[in-house]
């Protein structure tokens, strides 16, 4: 992964946040019904809320799979908590997988090999882990740091444009 700082950003408010997921719950409804939504924590759990409410899904798992150790690379996946044995059985047959983003992949690959019959959505979608969900909304280059509104406050955003010397 690459520095944060060396790359596109992508800032999204509350407000487009939410208008995407729901936008992710519309393209969802035609390929439901969900009994249950088992979100990527802690990312997915936005959607999940808004997505399951869209929907009038009334059960929602998690799985927890730390990737960023440190808000800015990616290391080793590790399951921190896994999902409801009761999901698990089933191996994901009328499960909808949510998530906030899909970057490089990997941790929807740790998450399918535990429901391979679950459907898999993201709201925003990078070419390397496009391949790793069914349903999502916005793709950016895999070069875009995308700032969620919960990892931010208010606060100067510089031009995009940087000024030239002279």
């Amino acid at each position: 992964m690459v520095d944060p700082q060396s790359q596109k950003a992508f800032p999204v408010s509350w407000d487009q946040f939410h208008r995407d997921a729901r936008a992710l719950a519309w393209r969802l409804a035609g390929a439901g019904p969900f009994e249950a939504i088992v979100c990527i924590t802690r990312g997915g759990l936005v959607p999940a809320a808004i997505v399951a409410r869209e929907l009038g899904t009334r059960v929602i798992e998690t799985v927890s799979i730390a990737s960023y150790h440190d808000y800015q690379t990616q290391g080793g996946l590790k399951v921190l908590k896994t999902v409801a044995e009761s999901i698990l059985a089933t191996g994901g047959q009328g499960v909808l997988v949510i998530d906030d983003l899909v970057d490089t992949g990997a941790t929807a690959r740790v998450v399918r090999e535990m429901l391979p019959k679950a459907h898999f959505a993201a709201v925003y979608a990078k070419p390397q882990g496009r391949p790793m969900v069914d349903t999502f909304i916005t793709e950016v280059s895999q070069d875009t740091w995308i700032y969620f509104p919960w990892d931010m406050g208010l606060a100067f955003q510089p031009p995009i444009a940087k000024e030239t010397a002279g």
